[in-house]
């Protein structure tokens, strides 16, 4: 079995692979053709080979294409284009030597190509392992502090029996405020589960935009009555095509970020219009902006609570922004984020034209 796996693992074969190494000898071919009638002088086969033989060792996988494009490159020279022509003729000075070099170049990039993808896959899956760690810590330490609060507000209730109805309400809305930051919380989570499955599909349905911000700002409203938000749409009703749940978690989670990391967020601007073939949403506010240190990571995930006002395990914004733009580009779009003179604006931009589901 382990004999097997080897085996596969440096002669695999594949369809891709084939066509890659019939289109590059082809090619090889037709230039060697070419290279007589313009010349009839010999010995231009070889190099033109070799470099077939490189490239095909190359772009596959593995070592079988390679060692094969070594043996029918020194047939085609041997056969083709080396007199008497479309004959074999074994006793030709050099021909061992010109079949060794071919197999050794194949050889060669064949190992060292091989050597690089495994070092290439190997980094890749260091870099999911470290993505992956952090975002449990992050995970970790967002679910804990709520939970710890709901705990205290809710202790606080049950035991300790001469509370004031006021004060009793105060600590059940407290509780009810960080219970529905886990279930956002929950929900970033099940859409990044939802992202890294190759095997779901986006179906998009044309929605109208000005009933998904509407929808978002309600929702907004409720959980920060303080904060104005002012909802502009166009006169024309714009229908985008795109998967309104997704979307609509998107606002939610912009319009949060605004509310919590602005700091002074006392005004929010909620809009909609069409560019070109493009639908453009945007969110600015008028609160303390973007420190500048963090705009070139806001969407990779990677902000610690190091990097945010301490004293609130919500004050991390990497992973909704993560999810904001893993969903954005689910959809064929594009996500950015700008200081303005006061505050910050987030824009993103999806396609109007619909092209049927997107794999996540």
């Amino acid at each position: 079995m382990r004999h097997q796996q080897i085996r596969k693992q440096l002669f695999p074969f594949s369809l891709h692979d084939l066509f890659i190494t019939a289109g590059i000898l082809a090619c090889a071919v037709g230039i060697c053709f070419l290279l007589r009638m313009a010349d009839t002088s010999e010995g231009f086969a070889s190099p033109v080979f070799v470099l077939a033989v490189l490239l095909i060792s190359r772009f596959t996988t593995g070592y079988l294409f390679g060692v094969v494009a070594s043996i029918l490159s020194v047939i085609s020279i041997n056969y083709i284009f080396t007199y008497p022509y479309w004959a074999f003729n074994f006793t030709l000075s050099g021909y061992p030597l010109t079949f060794l070099t071919l197999l050794g170049a194949s050889l060669l990039t064949c190992t060292m190509t091989t050597k690089i993808k495994e070092q290439e896959r190997l980094r890749a899956e260091g870099e999911k392992e470290k993505v992956r760690a952090s975002l449990l810590r992050s995970v970790s330490h967002d679910i804990r502090t709520p939970l710890t609060s709901i705990v205290g507000a809710t202790s606080a209730v049950l035991e300790t029996p001469g509370l004031s109805e006021e004060e009793k309400r105060a600590f059940l809305e407290d509780a009810r405020e960080e219970a529905q930051w886990l279930i956002r919380l929950v929900e970033n989570l099940l859409s990044i589960t939802r992202m890294g499955d190759p095997s779901s599909q986006l179906s998009k349905q044309e929605e109208a935009a000005e009933e998904i911000l509407g929808e978002a700002a309600r929702k907004f409203r409720k959980r920060f009555p303080h904060i104005r938000v002012a909802v502009s749409v166009p006169d024309e009703l714009l229908l985008v095509p795109m998967d309104a749940i997704l979307i609509e978690q998107v606002l939610g989670n912009l319009l949060e970020n605004a509310a919590i990391h602005g700091e002074t967020t006392s005004q929010i601007n909620l809009s909609v219009h069409r560019e070109g073939q493009d639908a453009v949403f945007s969110v600015r506010d008028n609160g303390c902006g973007i420190p500048p240190k963090e705009l070139p990571r806001l969407f990779d995930g990677t902000l610690g609570h190091s990097e945010t006002p301490s004293g609130d395990g919500k004050r991390n914004m990497g992973l909704g922004l993560s999810v904001c733009m893993a969903i954005v580009r689910a959809h064929g779009g594009t996500m950015q984020a700008k200081n303005l003179s006061g505050g910050a604006e987030f824009t993103f931009r999806l396609p109007l034209s619909e092209k049927g589901s997107v794999q996540l």
